[in-house]
């Protein structure tokens, strides 16, 4: 085609800047926002998913919204917001530019920064329009008629395609027809309808977000924090943020799964709506029993990292340990996030000043430890050196058998705790050596494969106009699978990745490529009306707009309701999980009261039983006592009765010769002797207590018998 060239050369020329490249690129796309039907196919695939939020989005990677659906990305601060049935990829994504290709759709962009010497360029079928300076753009490409729509709100852009380029201002529209040869009409730029209210209530969120006080709003993320969070303000460690909407027990890294991003590697994705800023920035600490989120320093440009963790038993050939799950005793991996001043040890190839600034941007970190660090990064070596704060808090290590983690299946349907003791004799390493399979890639959505909704074929084969010759396309994963078998969990090299592209290049991207030095300026004339045509056009264009305002508005009210929904069953959910934590809690409790009641209980009838067999014991002992006294007395009291008898038997004494009376006489008889008389009863031997007391009875039978012979 007339001015426009192949992209071969190019692509061969930006594949010899490839090689040189070693570090990753410092920034990523986040996919935040998704509403109705949201498809995603991963770069280097050939399957489409359903797309879910807080993916990392890189080059390569193609976005398809389908009827009635709405998506919003970010490139740091930048908003990028997608309308029905658009089809969106992004061609590059690095430091210095984002190229966007946007096949058909509807496409808003706020760019609120934008560097000197970088690239923000969106490609359509028909032309490549290129942002110059910070504004709130609008691109609507509709291929069915060979035209685009850019309306600038604010800013300033530049329109190339059919051999010319011109600028567009603030406040102006252009509608550009045609595909060679190109027809183009700029006006003024027509009143907001439904989905620019809908861009710009999206953009007073963020200009109203009271985190970007404490995090650079460079930190994609950084205004789902209000909602969920507070800040806080803690000696030696200054603002943190404290989640609201999360359990007692939980813990960072818990609740998400890990999927295979190149060049990182293994990769965190949060299933929480405002999981992506904590988990890719900024490290996290325990503050009086709850977790919280340090961001790094505000004024340093942030440097993403996939996840900010220690891993636990991640040597090669295996995690080194095993635990026991619901499907048996396997081998597991596990991590822990890393706390302030800990060093992050990336699995992927970096140079030392790469390796400096994504620890010092997140964290603060002296420039020497970070030195003396960067060599044991090179080489997946266990980790001796490093005395983690967050490996002894409870519940921060998380583990999941390995090859559920491969899979890309959510942490939460096996995790488990790693007991203390087994703890403590395990190895920590920079990064697990398990090799990716295609479910890495396509994350935990992987099983809606056959099912998630498309675009249409001729719109992916659609070729669109750049101005800017994109990098070259991915290579497919199952051409590096051999190779990340052979070294487990370490991401390819980009030499590695070069010779597999040499050896059978990738189908390109459907990419024209204008020749910048065979186009020419021009300045066009703004026109009362955009369209042209008779004089019944206006009035026609009029009604089409007030039918597309009634159905946007209509569109926006289904939009509002299901998003209502989605808020109302994700409080459920956690409004659910904390009533099941507490009822849990409360469980725990009882039954550790009752515990604590019924040994209570069994103490207080120890107790009991202990002092009435010491009542009974001593009542039984009294009473012996009495008895034994009763007897006693018994025994006393007969004896001194028989000693009373004793003594008041009368004793027989012979009785002396009676003087006959003198004066009369009588024959005398013979005397009459007095028979004797019986002898006492002979008392039993008195016991040894009376023996005792014999001298006194001794004297009392003197005293008696002397009684006796007075009388």
């Amino acid at each position: 085609m007339r001015h426009i060239t192949g992209v071969t050369a190019l692509i061969v020329a930006s594949a010899a800047l490839l090689t040189a490249q070693t570090d990753p690129p410092g920034r990523v796309g986040r996919l935040n926002y998704i509403d109705g039907l949201v498809s995603f196919q991963p770069a280097g695939v050939n399957d489409w998913v359903d797309a879910s939020v807080n993916r990392p989005l890189i080059a390569g990677d193609n976005i398809w919204v389908g009827n009635r659906g709405r998506s919003e990305l970010h490139v740091g601060s930048t908003a990028l917001r997608l309308g029905p049935n658009t089809a969106f990829e992004f061609l590059n994504l690095d430091d210095q530019g984002v190229q966007i290709r946007l096949s058909e759709g509807t496409l808003t962009v706020r760019l609120r920064n934008f560097a000197q010497n970088q690239i923000f360029e969106v490609d359509t079928p028909n032309i490549a329009f290129t942002l110059v300076r910070p504004g709130e753009y609008r691109i609507d490409a509709n291929p069915d008629s060979q035209s685009t729509i850019i309306t600038v709100r604010d800013g300033e852009g530049e329109v190339t395609g059919g051999g010319d380029t011109f600028p567009i201002y603030a406040r102006q529209q252009v509608v550009v027809r045609g595909d060679d040869r190109i027809s183009y009409n700029l006006a003024s730029a027509p009143g907001p309808d439904s989905w620019d209210q809908w861009c710009s209530s999206r953009d007073r969120r963020e200009d109203q977000s009271q985190s970007a006080r404490y995090v650079s709003r460079e930190v994609a993320g950084y205004d789902d924090l209000d909602q969920y969070g507070r800040w806080d303000n803690q000696p030696g460690y200054g603002n943190v943020w404290i989640p609201t909407s999360v359990s007692v027990d939980w813990a960072p890294y818990h609740d998400g799964h890990w999927a295979w991003i190149a060049p990182w590697g293994w990769t965190w994705v949060d299933d929480a709506p405002w999981g992506f800023a904590p988990y890719h920035y900024g490290r996290w600490a325990t503050f009086n029993g709850r977790w919280g989120w340090i961001p790094g320093p505000y004024d340093a440009t942030p440097v993403y990292a996939p996840a900010l963790v220690a891993w636990v038993g991640g040597g090669r050939g295996g995690s080194g340990f095993s635990l026991s799950f619901s499907i048996g005793t396997v081998a597991a991996v596990g991590w822990f996030p890393l706390g302030p001043r800990e060093p992050y040890f990336p699995s992927y190839q970096a140079s030392r000043s790469y390796f400096t600034r994504v620890n010092n941007t997140n964290t603060v970190i002296n420039n020497t430890t970070i030195n003396n660090y960067y060599d044991s990064s090179r080489n997946n070596t266990p980790i001796t050196n490093v005395q983690y704060a967050n490996r002894n808090v409870q519940n921060a290590v998380t583990a999941v058998p390995q090859e559920n983690f491969a899979r890309g299946r959510r942490v939460t349907q096996d995790a488990r705790p790693v007991p203390a003791a087994q703890l403590g004799s395990v190895q920590v390493f920079g990064a697990p050596s398990i090799a990716p399979q295609r479910e890495s890639v396509l994350g935990d959505r992987a099983d809606t494969a056959s099912r998630a909704a498309r675009p249409p074929a001729n719109v992916l084969a659609r070729p669109v106009v750049a101005r800017t010759p994109p990098p070259p396309a991915p290579v497919p994963f199952e051409r590096q699978q051999p190779a990340l078998a052979r070294n487990p969990g370490r991401p390819l090299p980009t030499t590695d990745v070069q010779q597999i592209r040499q050896t059978a290049p990738p189908p390109s991207a459907p990419v024209r490529v204008v020749d910048m030095g065979r186009v020419r300026r021009v300045q066009p004339n703004i026109q009362p009306n955009v369209g042209g045509g008779s004089q019944g056009a206006p009035q026609q264009q009029l009604k089409q707009q007030q039918d597309a305002q009634r159905q946007q508005q209509q569109k926006q009210q289904d939009v509002q309701q299901q998003q209502q929904k989605q808020q109302q069953d994700f409080q459920q959910q956690q409004q659910l999980k904390q009533q099941q934590d507490v009822q849990q809690r409360q469980q725990l409790k009882q039954q550790q009261d009752a515990r604590q009641q019924q040994q209570q209980k069994q103490q207080q009838d120890f107790q009991q039983q202990q002092q009435l067999k010491q009542q009974q014991d001593f009542q039984q002992q009294r009473q012996l006592k009495q008895q034994q006294d009763a007897q006693r007395q018994q025994q006393l009291k007969q004896q001194q009765d028989a000693r009373q008898q004793q003594r008041q038997q009368p004793v027989v004494q012979p009785q002396a010769p009676t003087p006959a009376p003198p004066v009369i006489e009588r024959p005398q008889r013979p005397p009459q002797q007095a028979a004797p008389a019986p002898a006492p009863p002979q008392a039993p031997p008195p016991p040894a207590a009376d023996r005792q007391q014999r001298p006194d009875r001794g004297k009392q039978q003197r005293s008696t018998k002397e009684d006796n012979s007075d009388k």
